[in-house]
């Protein structure tokens, strides 16, 4: 969602209590967000925002001007979580998380993460660069086995963060879904 549909639907959701926002520079929709933040009567130590560096600016200098652009269209002096959007073939991992710990060390965000990486990227990130990584968000649901990542993060007690849980409307659709949802019916 972007413009007036995003900002009436977050003032909508912070009106029936939701506190989390999950949003991202990609997503076009930041300055909406930030319109209905401001419009809110939620304190802003009662929210968790979420936001993303999206795989084109993952150079120090642009990481910088991305995360500076998206907390002035939020209207927030900090956000609670920074995450790399996607991985980039192009990207120099030690200097994106140098830059990343800098923004957290500076107050800027709470917590940084990553979203869509691949294990071996997580153990590069992890072990090797030694960031705190809050989370890994990926696509997660019962048509996608994304076994081998969730393990690798249970093992370092790092949180695994859905998004699609319903693969993107999929479920609905899907014969062996239908047919074990018809057979719970008929036993109930």
């Amino acid at each position: 969602m972007q413009g007036d549909a995003c900002r009436a639907a977050v003032e909508s959701a912070l009106g029936l209590g939701y506190r989390h926002i999950d949003t991202a520079e990609m997503y076009g929709n930041e300055e909406a967000i930030g319109e209905a933040i401001a419009a809110s009567k939620v304190a802003r130590k009662d929210l968790h925002v979420t936001t993303k560096v999206w795989h084109e600016n993952l150079a120090p200098d642009a990481i910088r001007k991305a995360f500076d652009a998206s907390l002035n269209k939020l209207r927030l002096d900090h956000v609670d979580l920074y995450l790399v959007h996607w991985p980039s073939k192009s990207m120099k991992l030690p200097a994106v998380f140098e830059t990343l710990m800098q923004l957290k060390e500076e107050g800027r965000t709470r917590a940084i993460g990553v979203a869509n990486f691949t294990t071996a990227l997580l153990k590069t990130v992890v072990e090797d660069i030694r960031a705190p990584i809050a989370c890994n968000q990926i696509e997660y649901h019962a048509m996608l086995d994304q076994t081998p990542v969730r393990k690798y993060l249970a093992a370092k007690s790092i949180p695994l963060v859905a998004y699609c849980p319903l693969a993107q409307g999929r479920f609905a659709t899907d014969e062996t879904l239908a047919k074990i949802g018809r057979k719970h019916d008929a036993t109930a």
